[in-house]
């Protein structure tokens, strides 16, 4: 029964994204289009919306406990967003963060295509995009463009340092070419937030597993300021990976204590 709920809200989310894939093409794209100085209010609240849309299904009808975070980011530049990376569900609790607006996402390159509504999503909301499988000197130009792109942007950046998925959901290592890229690009004021509960819904099709042992939280770990960008970024970043080391721990103790 367990499978089958889970089946049935990832069926159910399939449906509800390929819908609203629609709706965003022919309604919300045309309307930011006409109306720049709508942009950020309207993206705004179509991509919180989309967050629903995708976790409800998995709360109501798979069962699954899904925290979103405190919405403690303002949305304004020099805003820099950076989270610990679980899952999938990761990028609608990024985009829960941010009050009155939304996040720019540094997303892989593959992302941009042949995906209902997220391909799409990538272009309308100009998501800088990274491919770590392009040869050193693409990914060097890849860095570039995405540093450019994350100074002058006039709303928050939010970036998973680690890249990639870790298997036990513990604090991998830190990519630092394309951070340390946009930590040098202009001063920050950092939102630090740590996930946990996520790792082993890793991907879309572990959904189909029993969604009700999946127990998400998330946490503003830490507020932190980088102005010096004549600095060293490796000292800032371990700084920064430090706090997530210790906030996860720290959240998996008390979840231990509940338990």
């Amino acid at each position: 029964m367990s499978r089958l709920r889970g089946f049935l809200a990832l069926l159910l989310v399939c449906l509800l994204l390929l819908l609203c894939d629609f709706v965003q093409r022919f309604v919300i794209s045309p309307w930011v289009k006409f109306r720049p100085s709508s942009r950020i209010t309207v993206l705004g609240r179509w991509i919180n919306m989309m967050a629903v849309v995708v976790t409800l299904p998995l709360r109501k009808v798979g069962g699954a406990s899904i925290q979103f975070p405190p919405r403690v980011v303002p949305c304004e530049p020099g805003t820099l967003i950076l989270m610990n990376h679980q899952s999938v569900l990761d990028i609608p609790l990024v985009v829960k963060s941010v009050a009155d607006g939304y996040p720019r996402i540094v997303t892989r390159a593959r992302y941009r295509r042949f995906i209902p509504l997220i391909s799409h999503m990538v272009r309308l909301y100009q998501y800088p995009t990274v491919d770590p499988t392009a040869n050193p000197r693409d990914v060097l130009k890849m860095a570039r463009v995405m540093a450019h792109e994350a100074r002058d942007s006039d709303v928050p950046i939010a970036i998973f340092p680690e890249g990639t998925r870790t298997k036990d959901g513990s604090i991998g290592n830190f990519r630092k070419r394309g951070l340390t890229r946009v930590l040098k690009g202009r001063p920050w004021t950092v939102y630090v937030f740590v996930v946990d509960g996520y790792w082993k819904n890793t991907h879309v099709k572990d959904f189909l597993a029993d969604l009700s042992q999946l127990e998400g939280r998330v946490e503003h770990a830490a507020t932190l300021q980088w102005t010096d960008t004549s600095a060293d970024p490796a000292t800032f970043m371990e700084e920064v990976r430090q706090v997530m080391i210790e906030r996860l721990a720290d959240m998996r103790s008390r979840s231990s204590a509940d338990a």
